[in-house]
């Protein structure tokens, strides 16, 4: 698990420690390990450090000084750094200084000094800086063409939101320090790859605001088979999806429910027929009240918005046992609010909307998508898993699970077909809503990697290879 922490939080534990320890030290100790991320990116880059050059874009502030520091380390082994002050009346006094001491050279050329950089490190604005690059800094920032190194984060991306607002920097690699901030899981796309300087204020910090859920421990809770297990205690998963028009939802989300190694999986729709000839392991009906017992249902993926998908949402939320509503079953929940009462608000559940399904009863996002799934969860009771390319997963508790994408392709029709059914099987397991989702999230995205193999894919792949990113998954936890 990896906690993360927002600004009011890192300047809290790090003025603590600065009660404590020598000035500057953090400062130091922060640039040195920057330094060394530098250094391994241009032996990467280039087969060398010495005599390669590294300009540093320099802003007021600690973050500034934290970029002067490391140039200063790198200087000791031989590289050749050039720093551009953006604000030289407010560059950090002991970073230039010893910047100057170890013969590091102040820019008077901006533009060549970017140009001819070997790697250019982005200290221009920190944790404190609010909205996107001003037109000086942007203006360099264009010209740069070669890798960027972010100090803590790119440039002109919110701290805490992770929003992209104007000109901001698109870093190759972030050296981010003391832990890992909103901005590293909500933008990772512009922050690259992330690493982690310990500069010792964990133990400040307290509990996390946010948790990225590790392969490992994904795959240490996915539910497998014991010797005494049977199909039932393995879980039974109901599946209220589909339609004469849409039968392709409810096969896929059948198809994900049996692949998450569900005990066993029922379903309940006019997909009947497709669902059989695809999944003749599958015992379909064509209605909820003739399904049998279940211990979860998923609701919605191409149900349908009119009276008969109502009755259907209905009695699934009478049943008494943890829902994940989807899709249509979200866009009949926002039509009419009264609907929310067929449910026992005791039940678990799991709304899976897109920004256009969460504004129907939610209002819009906004630019804080984490605040918003809150707002959202805490309202209904229900955990709300807020789709993005950095998914928000938050539950009535204030918990929220955050997955960063590592790529894009799982935006192809059917994908939140096959989620749904994830969900609702690891629901039927017994698995805590939230983490329900945040695994399911976690699997479905292992999936798309594994189903893209660098080429785009479909949602029927998806379902294809979920055993396999399972098995992803349960290596990463050690299990052979």
């Amino acid at each position: 698990m990896s906690g993360v922490w927002g600004a009011d939080r890192v300047r809290a534990a790090e003025d603590e420690v600065f009660k404590r320890v020598p000035e500057g030290a953090l400062m130091r100790r922060a640039a040195f390990g920057l330094a060394n991320h530098a250094m391994t990116m241009l032996a990467e880059l280039t087969g060398g450090v010495a005599g390669r050059r590294v300009t540093l874009l320099v802003g007021a502030g600690n973050n500034g000084g934290d970029a002067l520091w490391a140039g200063h380390f790198l200087r000791r082994r031989g590289v050749a750094v050039e720093a551009v002050l953006l604000s030289p009346d407010r560059a950090h006094p002991a970073g230039l200084a010893a910047l100057r001491r170890s013969g590091g050279r102040i820019a008077a050329d901006h533009l060549a000094a970017v140009r001819s950089a070997d790697l250019v490190l982005d200290g221009i604005v920190g944790l404190s800086a609010r909205g996107p690059l001003r037109p000086a800094a942007a203006g360099l920032v264009e010209q740069v063409e070669a890798p960027i190194l972010a100090v803590d984060l790119p440039s002109g991306v919110d701290p805490d939101t992770g929003v992209v607002a104007g000109p901001a920097v698109h870093a190759d690699a972030t050296v981010t320090f003391g832990c890992l901030k909103p901005v590293h899981v909500l933008a990772a796309g512009h922050c690259g790859e992330i690493h982690l300087v310990d500069i010792g204020i964990r133990a400040e910090l307290g509990e996390p605001e946010l948790v990225v859920l590790s392969d490992a421990e994904v795959g240490a809770r996915w539910p497998v088979p014991g010797p005494t297990d049977d199909k039932y205690t393995q879980g039974v998963t109901g599946i209220a999806a589909g339609s004469a028009v849409y039968p392709g939802a409810a096969v896929l989300a059948v198809g994900a429910a049996i692949r998450a190694t569900s005990g066993m999986v029922r379903y309940a729709g006019e997909a009947a027929d497709p669902v059989r000839d695809r999944w003749p392991e599958v015992v379909a009906t064509g209605s909820v009240t003739d399904t049998g017992r279940v211990q979860s249902w998923v609701v919605g993926p191409g149900l349908g918005t009119g009276k008969a998908g109502a009755e259907v949402l209905r009695r699934v939320l009478a049943a008494g046992v943890p829902v994940c509503a989807d899709a249509d079953a979200i866009t009949l929940l926002a039509a009419e609010e009264s609907r929310w009462d067929d449910r026992d608000p005791d039940t678990p559940m799991v709304l899976t909307p897109h920004d256009r399904e969460f504004a129907r009863f939610a209002g819009a996002v906004g630019a804080d998508r984490v605040a918003a799934a809150r707002r959202a969860a805490a309202r209904t009771g229900a955990v709300v898993l807020l789709k993005g390319h950095a998914t928000v997963v938050a539950a009535p508790d204030g918990r929220v699970l955050v997955n960063p994408a590592r790529s894009a392709w799982l935006a192809t029709a059917g994908s939140g077909d096959v989620l749904a059914g994830l969900i609702g099987a690891l629901l039927a397991s017994g698995l805590d809503p939230l983490l329900a989702a945040g695994c399911a999230v976690r699997a479905h995205e292992v999936a798309g990697q594994l189903a893209a193999r660098d080429a785009p894919t479909s949602a029927s792949v998806l379902v294809e290879v979920l055993p396999e990113a399972i098995r992803t998954l349960r290596l990463a936890a050690g299990f052979r």
